[in-house]
């Protein structure tokens, strides 16, 4: 099946990625129910094999004793315990159709679709279970979790049919996101944050054992406000217009912007949802890094 994977993930993010580990904060700090034991290589546990280095590889790894001996790099691979299935659970409503100024043809969703597949990438590699939840167009679009290359590519194949539409589905619809995930499952949720129906999700499926992280994708437009002279503001879910001068707009614009964002991260901390930003003008693996590559922050 072709699913035009180098489209979806760059070769240098790629390389990067090998740096990350998907893990689960409870996974982290004991073994409980829910654990099972995974095949996959990676930093971990116990050591499994060596493999010769390649770029990206963390220094770390290297066995520099082999090195002495060999004159060549390997990198030491270990087993490790892999937590949990993965969920993701996708934003595809109209607003994931923004564009910045300076990036016309690339959207939100883009981004969202990219960060999705580095996800299912990693998730394939350490050999977990992973599924692909998606709100949009008023509708759920479902990938039951499974494991193996054919389902990452069911998940990136999914993902390249996407269109941002709509908005957030009833809270009937939604309930594909608690019959399917279980407790102390990894749930990954992609989107600019704001939609109130989708922060009450994440904090609901967070109270019932769920491992919640937030993805907040946002444009750099809508951190910088670079906008000059007049300029009509559209909301692409209500529709409703602004039209006003973007210089005395600026100020009071990224106040209430700020604001919005505290008061978010304020919601997701108290319900235990760790959570990272990433904006459209940074390297895809940006928000990825933040939540699980090395040096990332554990609570």
């Amino acid at each position: 099946m072709d699913v035009s994977g180098p489209f979806l993930i760059p070769a240098d993010v790629r390389g990067r990625l090998r740096s990350v580990q998907l893990r689960a904060r409870r996974a982290a700090g004991q073994q409980s129910v829910g654990l099972h034991a995974s095949r996959s290589r990676g930093a971990g546990l116990e050591f499994a094999q060596y493999r010769a280095y390649e770029p990206g590889d963390e220094l770390r790894q290297i066995d520099w004793k082999l090195y002495a001996r060999s004159d060549r790099f390997f990198v030491r691979e270990a087993e490790r315990e892999s937590p949990l299935t993965l969920w993701l659970l996708l934003d595809a409503s109209a607003s994931a159709g923004q564009s910045d100024e300076a990036r016309p043809g690339h959207s939100r969703l883009d981004t969202l679709r990219g960060i999705a597949a580095c996800a299912s990438e990693l998730a394939l590699r350490q050999g977990d279970r992973f599924g692909l939840i998606v709100f949009g167009g008023d509708r759920v679009q479902l990938v039951p979790a499974g494991v193996g290359t054919r389902q990452r590519d069911r998940i990136w194949l999914a993902l390249q049919g996407l269109q941002a539409e709509g908005g957030w589905p009833s809270e009937t619809a939604q309930r594909v996101a608690w019959e399917r995930s279980a407790a102390h499952d990894l749930v990954l949720m992609l989107g600019d944050g704001f939609d109130e129906a989708g922060v009450v999700l994440g904090e609901r499926l967070a109270k019932a054992g769920r491992e919640v992280v937030q993805l907040q994708v946002l444009g750099a437009d809508e951190r910088d406000f670079s906008f000059r002279g007049g300029h009509r503001f559209r909301d692409p879910e209500t529709g409703e217009e602004l039209l006003g001068d973007a210089d005395a707009l600026r100020a009071d614009y990224l106040r209430r912007f700020g604001q919005a964002l505290r008061e978010r991260e304020a919601r997701w901390q108290a319900a235990g949802i760790r959570h990272a930003t990433q904006y459209l003008d940074e390297p895809l693996d940006a928000g990825l890094q933040r939540l699980f590559g090395t040096g990332a922050a554990w609570g």
